[in-house]
This record gives C-alpha cells, sequence and structure tokens, in this order.
C-alpha cells in the first residue's frame, strides 16, 4: 500500500482556512459596520422611535359646532348617548374572530346577530352598507341607543364582553324644530377614510382617525370650521403597559357654530305645502297618459330677493338626516339607494334638473328686446306656427290676435316666441349659418341669466343645467353620433327616426331646435336654484347673486363672529325699461294670466306678487310644474316632475308660502302678528357670555297651524263654484284656467325643419 505524503495535503487546507478566515472578518466587518451605522450614526434616530414604542395617544373627540337657522334655533346640534362600540383588533384575538361575542351583545341590546356582525366588517368597493369605512383600529359603534340598563351589564360583565364597550359620548342629533326636516340641506356624518387622513395629513386641518366627516350638505361645505380639533395627550407607559407619566397634552378644541339664513318655522311650511302639492297631485287624472299623476319629485326654494340668501330650501322624496348617526343599517341604506327609493338623498333644489316650460320666456323676451324687437310692438299670437310643413300649434288653438312681448309673458303665447326664434334663426342662416359667428340672441341670453353653470350657492355637488347651444350640439353629436347612426331608421317608430336625423345633422342647429328652445323645451335643462337667481334679480332690480345659506360662523366661545357676506354674480342683459315692462306683465299673470285662477282674492295691492307659470314637457313622462314667482322680498320657485301645470300642481301650495310669510288669511286680510317672516331677518341670533346661541321657542308645528285656520275658514265660508273665497277677484279672460289645461307641447320640433 502506498503512502501519500502529509505534505500533499497541506496547501489545500490551507486555502481552505484562508477563504473561511477572509469570509469570517467580512461578516464580522459587515455586522461591525452595520452597528456602527444603526447605533452611531443612526443612534439618535432609532432611540427616539424606541422611546415612541413607550408613548401612548389617547384621543378626546372634539365637540362639533351646531348648525342654527336665522333666529338662533338648532336644526343639527349633539346631545349624550351611551353608545356601545367593538373593537376590532381585540374581536380578531379571540378564537372564532368575536362572533360568539358578537353574538350575545346582541342578545343584550336587543339587535339581530347578523346586523351587529355586519357593523363590524370593513368597507371596500364589493362591501355594500353597512360596513366600517373607519380605521380598523378605532373602536366601531354599535349603537348609540343603548339603554342605562344595557350598558350597566356589558360593564359588569365585562370578562364576557372582551373588546366592548359601553361609554356616554356626544352624538350628532338633527332636531328638526317645528318638524322641519332640512336633511338634504344640512347633510351627515361618517368616520374619516384612510385615504382622507393621507390626502390631509399635510394640511392644515389633518384628520385625527377618530374624526367624523361631513358627508353632504352644510356638514360637509362647512365641515372644518364645524369639525374643531380633537384634544391628544400622551403617556409614557413601560413594557408592560403600565403609565409612568404624562408626556403632552394637547387640550381639544371644540368646534365653531354656523348659523344660516334658514328659517326653520319657514321651512317646515315649505317642505308641507310641496309634500301636500304632491298628494294632492297624484288624485288628479292625466288624461294625456290615462293614469293619475305620479308627481314623484321636487323641490321649493324661498330665497331673500335683495341678497340671495336661503330662507328655506326643501326637496322630495327626503328622509331622517338621524339614521346615519351611530352608523346607518342595511335596511335604512337600502331604503335611502335603492333602484325603488327615488333618490332621497338627492338635493333637488340643486340637482336636480328639467326643462323650464314657460319659466324661461323672460330669457327669451330678454332676447328678442336684444335683437332689436320693441317690447311694447305687435307680434302675432296666432293658433298654431308652420315651419316646413311642421305645424306647431298654441294651446289649444288660442289666438290672441297681434300682442305685446308682455301680454305674451301674461297669457303664455307660445307662437309669438316660436316666430321671434325662427326669425333670428333664418337671419342666422339658417341651418347652415353664414360665414362668422352667429348672432344667437336666444342662446346668449341664456348664459348672460347665468344658465349653463353653476350658481355658487354654498352646498356641494351642485350641477350646472344645460344651454344646448352650438357648442353643446357639437359635442354632444360628436360623443352619440355612432349609437344614433346604428339605431336610427328613416321609417321607425319616433324614437328611431329621431336618431336617424340625428346621425345625419344632429350638429346643426335646425329650426325646431331653436322654436322648441325658445319655449324652455327641448334639450335645455335649469335647476331650481337656478331659477331663484334670475327672478330674484327680475325682483330687485337686476342684480343676480350667488345663493348662500350660512350667515356667520361664531366661535365656541361666542368671542369670535365672522360674517358670510352676499356675493353679487352680475347684472341681467336688460335695460331698466324692460325690466319694469316685465316687472309689469309677470304681476299681471297673477291678476289676469295663467296663475290668475290660483290667486284670486289675494292682496295684490298691499302685497304684489309675480308669478310665470311652466309646463314642461318631458319624453316618456307626465309633464312637469314649474311656478317661479316673486315679492319685493322674496322670490318662491317650486317644481313638481309629473304633476301637470305649473299654476295647477303649484299655485296653492306657493300662495300658502307666501301667506305664511306675510301674515295672509284665507278672506285675504293681513295679521302681522301670524306672520313668520314679514321682512327678511336682519341681524345675527345674540350671544350669551358663556358662548352659547340664545334661541327662541318654536311652534310645534306652523305648517299645520296655517291648514288648520285655512280649514276653519272654509268650512264656515261658503265657496263659489270656482273655488274662490267670496269677493275674491275672478279673471277677466279664459287664460285664468287655460294654465289647468295646458298640456299639449309640439314635439314635432325635433324633426328635420327647412
Amino acid at each position: 500500500m502506498t503512502n501519500i505524503p502529509e505534505t500533499g495535503r497541506t496547501p489545500r487546507v490551507q486555502i481552505r482556512l484562508v477563504v473561511i478566515q477572509i469570509l469570517v472578518l467580512s461578516l464580522l466587518g459587515t455586522l461591525g459596520g452595520r452597528l456602527w451605522y444603526l447605533q452611531i450614526r443612526e443612534g439618535a434616530e432609532y432611540a427616539k422611535q424606541a422611546s415612541g414604542n413607550h408613548v401612548q395617544q389617547v384621543v378626546q373627540p372634539a365637540v362639533r359646532g351646531s348648525i342654527l337657522d336665522a333666529r338662533g334655533v338648532p336644526l343639527a346640534d349633539n346631545e349624550t348617548r351611551l353608545v356601545v362600540s367593538a373593537s376590532r383588533t381585540e374581536l380578531l384575538k379571540q378564537k372564532d374572530d368575536g362572533k360568539a361575542v358578537l353574538t350575545k351583545l346582541a342578545g343584550v341590546l336587543g339587535m339581530d346577530p347578523q346586523e351587529v356582525m355586519l357593523k363590524v366588517r370593513l368597507c371596500d368597493a364589493k362591501t355594500p352598507q353597512p360596513c366600517w369605512n373607519g380605521s380598523p383600529y378605532q373602536p366601531i359603534p354599535i349603537t348609540d341607543e343603548a339603554t342605562p340598563k344595557q350598558a350597566l351589564q356589558i360593564r359588569e360583565r365585562s370578562e364576557d364582553f372582551p373588546g366592548i364597550t359601553a361609554e356616554p359620548e356626544a352624538v350628532r342629533r338633527y332636531a328638526s324644530p317645528g318638524k322641519s326636516n332640512t336633511a338634504q340641506v344640512l347633510g351627515y356624518l361618517s368616520p374619516v377614510t384612510d385615504e382622507e387622513i393621507q390626502q390631509a395629513k399635510d394640511s392644515d386641518s389633518p384628520y385625527l382617525r377618530s374624526d367624523q366627516v361631513g358627508r353632504s350638505g352644510l356638514e360637509r361645505q362647512y365641515d372644518k370650521v364645524l369639525r374643531g380639533k380633537a384634544g391628544v395627550t400622551r403617556y409614557e407607559v413601560d413594557n408592560l403597559g403600565r403609565v409612568i407619566g404624562q408626556a403632552k397634552a394637547d387640550p381639544a378644541q371644540p368646534g365653531a357654530n354656523l348659523v344660516t339664513s334658514i328659517d326653520a318655522r319657514v321651512q317646515r311650511v315649505a317642505e308641507y305645502e310641496l309634500d301636500q302639492a304632491m298628494k294632492e297631485a297624484r288624485r288628479q287624472f292625466d288624461k294625456i297618459t290615462g293614469s293619475y299623476y305620479k308627481a314623484d319629485s321636487g323641490a321649493v326654494v324661498v330665497m331673500e330677493a335683495k341678497t340671495g340668501r336661503i330662507v328655506a330650501m326643501a326637496s322630495a322624496p327626503t328622509y331622517d338626516p338621524n339614521v346615519w348617526v351611530g352608523g346607518i343599517s342595511s335596511k335604512d341604506y337600502a331604503k335611502l339607494t335603492g333602484k325603488d327609493s327615488n333618490y332621497p338623498l338627492l338635493n333637488r333644489a340643486i340637482q336636480g334638473q328639467a326643462a323650464p316650460g314657460s319659466t324661461f320666456k323672460v330669457v327669451s323676451t330678454a332676447a328678442a328686446v336684444e335683437a332689436g324687437y320693441d317690447f311694447d310692438g305687435r307680434y302675432p299670437c296666432t293658433s298654431s306656427y308652420s315651419v316646413g310643413g311642421q305645424v306647431f300649434n298654441n294651446f289649444e288653438g288660442e289666438n290672441f290676435g297681434p300682442i305685446s312681448l308682455g301680454r305674451a309673458l301674461e297669457v303664455s303665447c307660445d307662437t309669438v316666441f316660436y316666430g321671434l326664434a325662427h326669425n333670428e334663426w333664418k337671419k342666422d342662416g339658417g341651418i347652415n349659418p353664414k360665414k362668422g359667428q352667429p348672432k344667437d340672441y336666444f342662446f346668449k341670453a341664456a348664459h348672460q341669466f347665468g344658465l349653463g353653470k353653476e350658481t355658487g350657492v354654498d352646498l356641494p355637488n351642485e350641477v350646472t343645467g344645460r344651454v344646448p347651444d352650438r357648442a353643446w350640439k357639437q359635442s354632444f353629436w360628436e360623443a352619440n353620433k355612432d349609437y344614433w347612426c346604428k339605431t336610427g331608421k328613416k321609417d321607425g317608430d319616433y324614437v328611431e327616426k329621431i336618431a336617424y336625423e340625428n346621425c345625419l345633422e344632429g350638429n346643426k342647429m335646425r329650426a325646431g331646435d331653436e322654436i322648441n328652445y325658445s319655449i324652455g323645451q327641448g334639450d335645455t335643462l335649469v335647476t331650481p336654484i337656478q331659477e331663484a337667481v334670475i327672478y330674484g334679480a327680475l325682483a330687485n332690480g337686476g342684480t343676480m347673486h350667488a345663493p348662500t345659506i350660512g350667515k356667520a360662523i361664531i366661535s365656541a366661545d361666542g368671542k369670535t363672529v365672522t360674517e358670510i357676506k352676499p356675493k353679487v354674480t352680475g347684472k341681467l342683459p336688460i335695460s331698466q325699461a324692460t325690466l319694469k315692462g316685465m316687472d309689469e306683465a309677470l304681476a299681471g299673470v297673477v291678476t289676469r294670466g295663467t296663475a290668475a285662477w290660483k290667486f284670486g282674492g289675494w292682496p295684490q295691492d298691499k302685497i304684489e306678487l309675480h308669478a310665470k307659470t311652466g309646463t314642461a314637457e318631458v319624453y316618456g313622462k307626465q309633464t312637469t310644474s314649474w311656478l317661479a314667482t316673486y315679492s319685493k322680498d322674496y322670490t318662491v320657485i317650486m317644481t313638481i316632475a309629473q304633476a301637470g301645470t305649473g299654476s295647477g300642481a303649484s299655485g296653492e301650495a306657493v300662495r300658502n308660502i307666501y301667506s305664511a310669510l306675510y301674515g295672509v288669511q284665507p278672506d285675504g286680510s293681513i295679521d302681522n302678528k301670524k306672520a313668520l317672516l314679514p321682512q327678511p331677518q336682519k341681524g345675527l341670533p345674540k350671544v350669551r357670555t358663556d358662548g352659547t346661541v340664545a334661541s327662541p321657542k318654536i311652534s310645534k308645528d306652523p305648517a299645520k297651524d296655517l291648514r288648520d285656520m285655512q280649514k276653519a275658514a272654509e268650512e264656515g265660508t261658503s265657496t263659489s263654484q270656482d273655488g274662490t273665497l267670496p269677493g275674491a277677484t275672478t279673471p277677466t279672460s279664459t287664460a285664468g284656467n287655460r294654465d289647468t289645461r295646458r298640456r299639449q307641447r309640439r314635439r314635432g320640433g325635433r324633426r328635420r325643419l327647412t
């Protein structure tokens, strides 16, 4: 056997040892470098972070400021309730993720266990309400209506309810003074989301995870001033969680109070009258559709004519904003957002868009005068108007002969405006306008009246409405051309024919487009708040205001008062002479025009009212009722979808609102003691020395008081055949009642006209 010399292995062993030594030294060097980096270079920073691990924060929520009406009556404030909450972090530590505890809790609270479990799940894009959209580390409220007995039961048996707390907390309350709801104006609150926290972290008003934020209405618009600033106390704790000292404390700063221009009494009357008008409309039979009117939605705005301040704003259908307090149930959420809900969360006063019908004729009148037509000239009010073989009929073939523009407003003569608009369309070059910019007086006037854009009301999510001018038609055609060309048929039904014609020339201004537009039909859309601005400007001499609800912000201690001034946005594009003529004509609508049958016996010599009725046709639906009115102090706009004519559906309700404002009694007399607001509210509520705002007592239901008074008067007084009180002025012509039957609108104008 051959022996291998040891000297043959020595070099390999040595090489291996050297490699191992190098690796060990490298690792030691890396470790040493890392230790130097952590302990010396970044030592101070990591020491600071490590010390933070021994500091715990306790958040004290700020008391949210109240929302008050113009007299200081709380519309939204806070009340102390027993709130039962669940810690999701603690529940997830349990074997069954806390299901047993939540089931036991549901039994104590008298709730459905499934409903309780749904409340503690986290919201995402696929998770329907109820769910929690706040921080997963924040206590999740289960109910804010716990009884003292239930709270005591939970606290005394804390070992049976790990992760569950029952504490008194300040909870938002929507007071509904005098049964005024004001839901869409006030809005509601919900917990802040992680995304919102990140977006606001570098702002001057960052969120804490415990914050509740406004989601709509005034709660959202003025969230920053109402929210205040939560207090944060930082405690030093040891590794066992025991408090060893207080590091820092920032006291909570309560939110400021918002005084609004809303008068809770007038708000209640407006809501009540809108509801009654809709109910009454549903009792009326629509001969056109062969069914009763649906009257499925509506809105009313009461605004100070000289300032743009909103005195009342109601939208129907409505809801109780208190359903959001403490988290909304799945049943309530479905009622507010489901397909059959008719979307009560919408504020139709600023988000409801509809063709304005004949209320738009004040714009067309101003356009005609600007185009050179004499306001007092004579224009044929014929029974029909023909264009390119298409006949546009006046209401029931009425023929008033040559009349002025003022008289055309009074009797709402369509054919006068057809003729004027058609003449201007031809002057502009017809369907193929001349080179250069067409005058387009009728479309320019609408923009000058503030249509097609936001009014600037201090509420979120206002919509713009629509002025269907040439630019809009071009963009709309480009967006829909492919669909129209695909579905249109030359010999199809009405919709298919319209699609066929729109495919060919939907980007061109046709005669029928301008004719329909002149009477507030076609593609024109406006909102009630836009109409309020226009008619308010007619009332005050031509000044347009941005509507405002916020009137002043008062700090929690009452020492700082910041008034929110009215803002002027423009002037109506009409002369004072034209304005005076329109003013007289709109007063004539009340005394001898289309609204006279609803205002018989009104003390017009003492409280002069002005009005314009509108009945807008909507394809596939019943007509929309519009009634735009004003006095020297206020403008009142009411609209009800699928309810019939302007004065027929809304006349009595609008009259009752004015009666409540001015104290007009059923017999036409005026009782100043019963007037809710004979003049717009001046000044602000009194602030006490402790910072609280003084507020007067309010009737339980001023709207019911008004109706009871009217009912008593009707029972004690005979009425004439047309329903007016004895001594009431009756219309001098058929114009007074003609609006009750005004139903026809000429659809033919949507067809191609030459």
